[in-house]
């Protein structure tokens, strides 16, 4: 099979299936990943997919959103590094948010047994990590639950966030760049989020670099309402430098 072929190929089962993943077309196709790598990257030179970690999307599958299955175990390395990195951003005896997000989770499940802290979450996944930490006084944030993602939404969880004031926000984003922003597929989470952001006096991004340059379907802030990102060295020291002129602190874990 020539390569014009192939791609076309691969362009069908993106299209189809929503996703394509490197080692099952290598496997499929009986050629090495590094072939599929330069595959991909021709299409998406062409417009035709978006590269993400360890595969692609068709472009217009801007809504696209992995489950919580495979997030937790995508870039698990780099979103275990973020995490220890985002225990120097606790505060001493204050209150933080955490949001929605495998690498938010990482953060609550990295937590010292000797923390006293209060904790505001509307994930359910977090809430249960938590429960049971002899140092948190835990606040769960209700609303309809949204089972791709297991975070609370809509307008309880938004009037909710509207009363309080946190000291630190940790937040997750499925897509962050200069141009785009923060995005998430669902508009309902955006808000939750954006309401969360309003809620802290300082914000933390945490996310790996894989989800630099990607953009999905909702926004909920720019990258200048961010007072910190935590990614891993996979996001190039230009591309941090480009963040850090817009008035956000890089640390690369």
């Amino acid at each position: 099979m020539y390569a014009p072929e192939r791609q076309q190929e691969i362009l069908r089962l993106a299209r189809d299936g929503g996703r394509v993943d490197v080692v099952s077309l290598a496997e499929e196709f009986q050629v090495t990943a590094e072939t599929i790598r330069r595959d991909l990257k021709a299409l998406d030179r062409a417009g035709l997919v978006r590269r993400v970690h360890g595969g692609a999307i068709p472009v217009g599958r801007l809504d696209f959103e992995p489950d919580l299955a495979e997030r937790e175990t995508t870039a698990a390395d780099e979103k275990d590094r973020i995490a220890r990195a985002a225990l120097a951003e606790l505060p001493a005896d204050g209150t933080v948010i955490v949001d929605a997000g495998s690498t938010a989770a990482r953060l609550a499940g990295a937590l010292p047994v000797e923390l006293s802290l209060t904790v505001v979450t509307h994930s359910l996944p977090i809430a249960a990590r938590l429960a049971d930490h002899p140092g948190i006084q835990l606040h769960l944030v209700g609303g309809r639950v949204r089972h791709r993602t297991r975070a609370a939404v809509d307008a309880w969880a938004l009037r909710a966030y509207a009363e309080i004031r946190a000291d630190v926000l940790f937040v997750a984003a499925n897509g962050f760049s200069v141009e785009h922003g923060l995005t998430t597929p669902d508009l309902a989470e955006a808000a939750v989020k954006r309401a969360a952001m309003a809620a802290a006096r300082r914000v933390v991004l945490l996310a790996d670099s894989s989800k630099h340059g990607q953009e999905h379907f909702a926004r909920f802030g720019g990258l200048g309402d961010v007072d910190l990102l935590i990614t891993d060295t996979g996001l190039s020291p230009q591309d941090a430098a480009a963040i850090e002129h817009g008035g956000t602190e890089v640390v690369r874990a």
